[in-house]
């Protein structure tokens, strides 16, 4: 059974892209929607080695907001736009990363979910195998998780720890 409609905002696109799973998007949940906000940030740097990949999966997937954005003053335009659609559209989930954005899209009651989330649920539903060499593209890469976190995960989900 998927989860619905999830609202997601660029750095875990980027995550996901880095990695080349995208496609989990489509395992977990029912339908994927960003902002144009989150598009014209993820399109805009052409030369990453994942770019295609990017545009191809969401490009269908852009959706205009209708109302006005408040939320411009106290978060990016992105993750504020994603904030905005959500709850336009009634999604389910939040698919964002940056904490104080998250902060306060919990406050407003919605059901957010980030990168380390998904990829838990992911190996969970056996659609992954392991979270441990994914972490490890993830600090090669330098996407900025905590290895401290990601230590936790790793040893919550009977895999080895990461001495980085």
């Amino acid at each position: 059974m998927k989860n619905g409609l999830i609202i997601a905002d660029a750095g875990p696109i980027f995550s996901l892209a880095l990695i080349d799973r995208l496609e989990l998007l489509n395992q977990l949940f029912d339908d994927i929607k960003i902002p144009r906000a989150v598009w014209e940030e993820i399109t805009l740097h052409k030369s990453t080695s994942f770019y295609q990949n990017i545009w191809d999966f969401f490009e269908s997937r852009v959706v205009d907001i209708s109302g006005f954005n408040e939320l411009t003053f106290i978060m990016d335009y992105g993750e504020s736009e994603a904030v905005v659609l959500y709850k336009e559209l009634g999604a389910d989930f939040l698919l964002i990363d940056d904490k104080k954005a998250r902060r306060i899209a919990q406050n407003f009651g919605m059901n957010c979910l980030g990168t380390l989330g998904l990829l838990i649920k992911s190996k969970e539903k056996n659609l992954i195998q392991e979270l441990r060499p994914i972490f490890l593209d993830f600090l090669d890469n330098k996407r900025f998780y905590s290895l401290d976190l990601l230590n936790t995960i790793l040893i919550e989900n009977n895999e080895d720890s990461i001495n980085y």
